[in-house]
């Protein structure tokens, strides 16, 4: 188990929609959104990631952590801290963005 997957059993897995970075895009068959189904954002990239294998590289560390470089907003917020265990409800929007650094 991945650290962002919740076990409560509960909950339902509502319809969300990620929108993908468009550097991403390629990754995704060109989808600037994709719908998915989860009760976390953990989950959510997880079913991403499901459907996109070539997106876990981009998105998550050796560790099964999401990468310094991602930021994840839900409904234009920011889910930091601990992105990944935030939970979802139906009609929210997953944002994934893309931190860059240099000089």
């Amino acid at each position: 188990m991945r650290l962002g997957v919740c076990t409560d059993t509960r909950r339902q897995h509502v319809s969300i929609e990620i929108a993908i970075h468009k550097t991403h895009r390629p990754l995704t068959g060109g989808n600037e959104k994709v719908s998915v189904q989860g009760r976390t954002v953990g989950e959510c990239l997880d079913a991403l990631v499901a459907r996109y294998p070539e997106m876990k590289a981009v998105l998550f560390d050796e560790k099964g952590r999401l990468k310094n470089t991602i930021e994840i907003y839900v409904n234009l917020e920011s889910a930091y801290p601990e992105e990944l265990k935030k939970p979802v409800k139906a009609g929210d929007k997953i944002h994934i963005a893309l931190m860059l650094a240099g000089g």
